[in-house]
């Protein structure tokens, strides 16, 4: 249905109405005022009869019919109206209009019959033959001496009385129009006044619908307009209020939800998405996690199992649990617990699924796995070879001095290995355990450390015709603690020795940096000093520089432990690192060698 301003349902009716109430009044006032002016012109005639009457009564007969006739001229030039004398026989003896003698015979006339049967003043209105006029004819009985003597009829046409009417209707249609006019202008005046307080409340209300809350109402109109503006004030205000405790509990329950580590996905019970977070959507690699509200499940996320998780979780009533694993960017370990989703009076709306992000754990427990592999592999090579060598001692070889003294040797040689094992692990655990907190810093010349590092690899770098150039400031100083970062550069030194050809050369260096720390799990400084070693030797393929410092990670197995190496010396340098709030990073091209650098923050 087609609405219409208010406006325009009022004006019209309030002109509509008027109108109708003049054409009613202008209708009713014509008509009476038509029976009024006729009933006076019959009144006026009858007067006039019953005066002509009093003129002629003494002489009305047949032998005065002369006298009869001058009367009834004088008498109608005198007046508007038509004076007609007519005998008991009806025949007319006086007429003011036209010659009796061309007069007809009007006893069978209306009035005239009327009168003369009745005794009283007779009416009737028709047309006039003799004058072609329309005629209100008024005939009153003429006695003499009881005897009736006559009749005296006194007309007018009423075509002259239609014009007196017509000037008064013209005159009373003329005012119905100014009156028109005037309730138009008071309508108009009306309906603007009522409309417009109605028309400001409904911008008020379109402004409240769109959020302006802080636009007032003013008081307008009646006293009804005034009580619904202030209303709808108050309700403004209440709104604002609601909206701003629902808009301050959504943004911290966005907020809670956006800093979780964990998680979390809820759905209705059609298995369309009601809220997702960042981090769930980081899980499953979802792009524009704000739009998931009120797509399917199946739309959103691509992972099988997932939806028949949520499927599951949505078809039964207990809480459920599973693990599941997602490949992405990087692979997630996740561990999902589903339960019912309950709204108002406890009523089933949907699930809630949450999910922990496990994959630290599992790395831990692989690195666990892998530590405690390597650390059985590394101690029973020694073990099996101490064991056997001894084992062959006993079965005689100890009588042989050559071979006794040979094995022994080999023995020793192996002792040593698992006491360099043993020391390493130590020196992690002491790092791990005590950290920066329990150690003794000082401020030190890293020159003087480089130098000293360097005189303990001098003889293994002789032996193998290798040079070692050192590029230092002597100004440059750090605060730290001077064993470790010694024994740091002497690891990174020796593999540099270890793993390059006869005839290279290692160059070590150290450099102040600004502003381009690397990152690493405890931070990264804005001013710092590098501890570089750049080798010639082979390089490090890609794929190990990952892994390169995990505990008893080695390259190429075989050649490490050749070279007597225990797998945990750049594991040792991480830590060193880390317990100086610094890191370590390689940067390396296969078949042209290494650079490790050690970053140092500044204290």
């Amino acid at each position: 249905m087609q609405t219409r301003r208010i406006f325009w349902q009022i004006y019209p009716g309030h002109l509509i109405v008027t109108l109708f109430t003049l054409l009613v009044c202008f209708a009713v006032f014509t008509s009476s005022l038509e029976r009024f002016y006729r009933k006076q012109v019959a009144e006026n005639l009858e007067s006039l009869a019953l005066f002509t009457t009093e003129q002629v009564r003494d002489r009305f007969d047949a032998n005065n019919l002369d006298y009869l006739n001058a009367v009834a001229a004088r008498l109608g030039s005198q007046s508007p109206a038509r004076v007609t004398l007519i005998l008991p026989d009806g025949t007319v003896a006086g007429e003011s209009a036209k010659s009796r003698e061309q007069m007809e015979n009007h006893r069978d006339r209306p009035e005239v019959k009327n009168a003369m049967e009745k005794g009283r003043a007779g009416q009737s209105i028709r047309f006039s033959s003799s004058v072609r006029k329309t005629m209100l004819y008024v005939a009153v009985p003429v006695y003499r001496d009881n005897d009736l003597v006559g009749v005296v009829r006194t007309a007018m046409p009423l075509l002259k009385m239609h014009e007196v009417l017509r000037g008064i209707e013209k005159s009373l249609l003329w005012g119905g129009v100014m009156i028109l006019l005037l309730a138009a202008l008071l309508s108009l005046f009306v309906s603007r006044r009522i409309s417009k307080p109605l028309e400001r409340i409904k911008q008020g209300a379109q402004r409240f619908a769109a959020g302006d809350f802080s636009y007032r109402l003013h008081s307008l109109g009646s006293v009804e307009v005034s009580a619904l503006a202030e209303t709808m004030n108050q309700m403004a205000a209440q709104l604002e209020d609601r909206l701003q405790t629902v808009s301050k509990e959504r943004n911290q329950r966005e907020a809670v939800l956006s800093s979780m580590v964990e998680g979390v996905l809820a759905v209705d019970t059609d298995g369309h998405i009601i809220s997702l977070n960042k981090a769930a959507a980081q899980f499953f690699n979802v792009f524009q996690p704000e739009t998931a509200p009120g797509r399917s499940i199946e739309e959103v996320f691509r992972n099988v199992k997932l939806q028949r998780f949520v499927a599951e979780v949505l078809e039964g009533q207990e809480t459920c649990e599973c693990e599941m694993v997602v490949q992405n960017n990087q692979t997630y370990y996740l561990q999902a617990r589903g339960t019912n989703l309950l709204g108002a009076q406890n009523s089933r709306i949907g699930a809630v699924v949450v999910f922990n992000d496990v994959s630290r754990l599992r790395r831990l427990e692989n690195l666990r796995r892998d530590f405690v592999a390597n650390v059985s592999h590394e101690l029973k090579t020694p073990i099996t070879s101490i064991k056997g060598f001894v084992e062959t001692l006993l079965d005689g070889a100890i009588k042989d001095p050559v071979e006794a003294e040979r094995f022994l040797k080999i023995v020793a040689k192996h002792a040593d290995r698992l006491n360099a094992i043993i020391e390493d692990l130590l020196m992690l655990s002491r790092l791990e355990q005590d950290g920066k907190e329990g150690m003794e810093m000082q401020k030190t010349g890293l020159c003087g450390l480089m130098n000293s590092a360097v005189d303990v690899c001098a003889r293994r770098a002789a032996e193998k015709n290798i040079t070692i150039n050192v590029e230092c400031s002597e100004e440059l100083t750090a605060v730290v603690n001077p064993p470790l970062i010694e024994q740091a550069l002497i690891n990174l030194i020796g593999n540099a020795v270890k793993y390059s050809t006869d005839g290279k050369t290692v160059l070590v260096s150290v450099h102040a940096e600004k502003g381009a720390a690397p990152r690493s799990e405890l931070g990264s400084a804005a001013v710092g000093v590098v501890l570089s070693v750049k080798d010639q030797g082979f390089g490090i393929e890609e794929k190990h520089l990952e892994r390169l410092f995990e505990r008893f990670y080695r390259v190429d197995s075989g050649r490490s432990r050749q070279e007597g190496g225990t797998g945990l010396g750049l594991s040792i340098v991480k830590h060193i690192a880390q317990a100086h709030g610094g890191t370590v990073s390689v940067q390396s091209r296969y078949g042209e060698g290494s650079t490790f650098s050690i970053f140092l923050p500044a204290a």
